[in-house]
């Protein structure tokens, strides 16, 4: 008896050696959703050795480029640089937030309503609230884990070229909204939206679709406000209108205008239908035009502007899981 209450049991050593290992709610969420959680890192992986491998090609190029990371004007490096393989990522990670939203945020309760899996799991020990909770802790941990890797490796990739408007300039979506915070955010909004829609649907496909809906959506509006997260800079000047304003390296043009020495504006295609250079002068003249107005967002504020953009989503990501806890903690089976 006293050797059997001694030595280890087989069982019990062997789980000792494989460490923890998820148990309960958390082993049944994933369980449930492995195959979309494990096609989430598989691409991960994927997408990030694709990215380190191309960026490794293109600093073989630039560090052959004269006087980089200064380059002179004349090399025309930005011209003989191959952009392909940057603008068609950049393009592809655009889908993530759709593709996430539809086929992980939507099924994740609606499918559980629609086959009366959560009224089974809520009818035992496990309460509403834990059991949503449980699900969208895993869930977000996954995709939080896979969106944040990829947009850090993109923006190591991007960096040393993001400068440059022949490449990939700054405002456009395919840069703005896979580097830094914003993919991770973006994501986030656009996944817990599917899963408030789900619940709400209760039905799996028809969660899907209307899903898909709403993620363009999210797209469209998005980046009709992505200019306004900055703030604006005016540059004029009064040199005539042959002088063209002088902006910063890597700024986004705003709007431009002609400016009158009392500070009237018009419109950059005044007197631009005059017929001869001598028509256009009198126009000129006539109206009073001594330069130029121009509006424009410096490079300088993009962190700040992706900062802020995040807030914004993260804030309105936090409105709809309260309202997913409220709402499924009452009506949920």
């Amino acid at each position: 008896m006293s050797t059997l209450t001694s030595t280890p049991s087989p069982v019990t050593t062997e789980a000792a050696r494989r460490g923890p290992r998820l148990s309960g709610l958390n082993w049944l969420v994933w369980r449930q959703h492995r195959a979309a959680f494990w096609t989430l890192i598989a691409g991960t992986v994927l997408s990030v050795a694709w990215m380190v491998y191309q960026r490794g090609q293109m600093m073989d190029f630039l560090n052959g480029v004269p006087g980089w990371p200064h380059p002179k004007a004349s090399s025309n490096w930005d011209m003989k640089l191959s952009h392909r393989p940057l603008l068609e990522t950049a393009s592809a990670l655009g889908f993530l937030p759709i593709l996430i939203g539809v086929f992980i945020g939507a099924p994740l309760i609606a499918g559980d309503l629609e086959n009366g899996h959560a009224k089974l799991v809520t009818s035992q020990s496990v309460s509403r609230v834990r059991w949503l909770a449980t699900k969208l802790g895993v869930t977000v941990l996954v995709v939080v884990v896979g969106t944040a890797a990829i947009s850090t490796v993109f923006t190591w990739w991007w960096a040393p070229v993001r400068t440059d408007a022949n490449v990939l300039f700054w405002t456009d979506g395919s840069g703005f909204d896979n580097s830094g915070p914003v993919p991770v955010a973006l994501t986030l909004f656009t996944m817990v939206g599917g899963v408030a829609i789900g619940m709400l649907l209760r039905r799996t496909l028809l969660s899907m679709v209307v899903t898909f809906g709403f993620a363009v959506a999210v797209q469209i509006i998005w980046s009709y406000i992505r200019p306004d997260l900055g703030n604006v800079v005016t540059l004029t000047t009064n040199k005539g209108v042959e002088h063209d304003a002088t902006l910063p390296n890597a700024a986004y043009e705003v709007d431009q205008w002609f400016t009158t020495a009392s500070e009237k504006l018009y419109g950059w295609s005044t007197c631009a239908n005059s017929p001869t250079d001598k028509a256009h002068a009198a126009c000129v003249q006539q109206k009073g035009i001594v330069g130029w107005s121009v509006e424009y967002i410096p490079y300088s504020q993009m962190s700040s502007m992706q900062w802020l953009g995040a807030s914004i989503l993260l804030a309105l990501t936090a409105a709809i899981t309260v309202f997913i806890f409220v709402w499924g903690r009452k009506r949920l089976v």
